[in-house]
């Protein structure tokens, strides 16, 4: 084997190594979710204001996310530095709140010493540690374990294991209160509105149809070459045929036009009602667009007409879905 191949063999061994070490700190963190677990939870269900995370160095970095985790799933929290705390920012924190700390160690200076401010404020105090033995834990109403074996890093020095397992641990809480608040994808929508979810979930076919005088429409008794005109100036691909009511009878598509050009059928003799399709796939202005786009998927057509109690209100195609970001 040559020196650059045994090189490459031992970058991957490293990264597997790291891998393997993690997901055990990971594995071992099951027997930690225990009453102290539940109490924490508990805590935060009761909780009328938020939870304020604070953690220091990587576990600031850890801390930030979990609280981004919590705010996103229906649990209002936010992070405050604890060494910005010692100097105003404690001010953000209210007797209604809730504090979740984060230190490996448990025994942070700068964690440690906003603690009897906490306690002043009678506010509950939950922790995740590293050593169920430390300051920290030990002044927690609700301590959690998030202790490991080892790092990952071979030094034992750099945080990864560690922060892995407080990670991991705070998603735990996170998605048991979401979970125990009974939250749903409309709720995480609302929290999302400007990523895809919020769009599929958010987003209805009353949205982004094409309404009034941009909907193409022709009545039954008028010419194919009429309908042409329609569907040029409209530019959807098709057309809504109606009776005399202004019931939806059928549609005219680009399909159908082929089929009579096939059979050398005239355009400017033959009325739309003898060659539409009967009917046509409809969908109601209040679903879902993401149901809509399902429906055109499914039949394998690239427009679909809206209606409401059979009156045609609008109309829509795969390039409206493409632009509202539905593909």
């Amino acid at each position: 084997m040559s020196n650059k191949n045994s090189h490459q063999q031992q970058l991957k061994q490293l990264g597997l190594a790291v891998i393997q070490t993690e997901a055990e700190a990971i594995a071992n963190l099951q027997s930690h979710i225990n009453d102290r677990f539940v109490h924490a939870c508990e805590l935060m269900l009761k909780c009328e204001g938020k939870v304020v995370v604070i953690g220091m160095g990587k576990s600031g970095h850890i801390g930030n996310k979990i609280a981004a985790t919590l705010a996103s799933t229906g649990t209002p929290a936010f992070f405050v530095h604890p060494g910005e705390a010692s100097h105003g920012d404690l001010g953000m924190i209210t007797k209604n709140d809730i504090a979740l700390a984060l230190s490996n160690s448990g025994e942070t200076d700068e964690v440690i010493t906003i603690l009897p401010i906490l306690k002043r404020l009678g506010i509950p105090l939950i922790s995740i540690t590293g050593n169920p033995a430390s300051t920290l834990a030990t002044m927690s109403d609700a301590p959690i374990d998030a202790s490991i074996n080892k790092e990952a890093c071979p030094l034992g020095l750099a945080p990864t294991s560690s922060t892995t397992a407080a990670l991991v641990m705070g998603d735990a809480l996170a998605i048991a209160l979401l979970e125990a608040r009974g939250f749903t994808e409309k709720d995480f929508a609302l929290s999302h509105p400007g990523g895809s979810l919020g769009r599929r979930l958010l987003l209805h076919v009353s949205d982004i149809m094409h309404k009034d005088q941009d909907i193409p429409v022709v009545e039954e008794t008028s010419l194919v070459s009429d309908a042409l005109i329609e569907m040029t100036e409209k530019k959807l691909g098709m057309t809504a045929i109606t009776n005399q009511k202004g019931e939806l009878t059928g549609v005219f598509t680009d399909g159908d036009l082929r089929r009579m050009l096939e059979d050398n059928t005239d355009v400017h003799t033959t009325c739309v009602q003898h060659v539409m399709t009967v009917g046509g796939s409809t969908i109601t202005p209040d679903r879902l667009a993401v149901e809509a786009l399902k429906v055109m998927q499914d039949k394998n057509i690239n427009a679909l007409l809206v209606t409401d109690n059979n009156k045609l209100v609008g109309a829509l195609n795969m390039h409206d879905m493409l632009k509202a970001g539905l593909s």
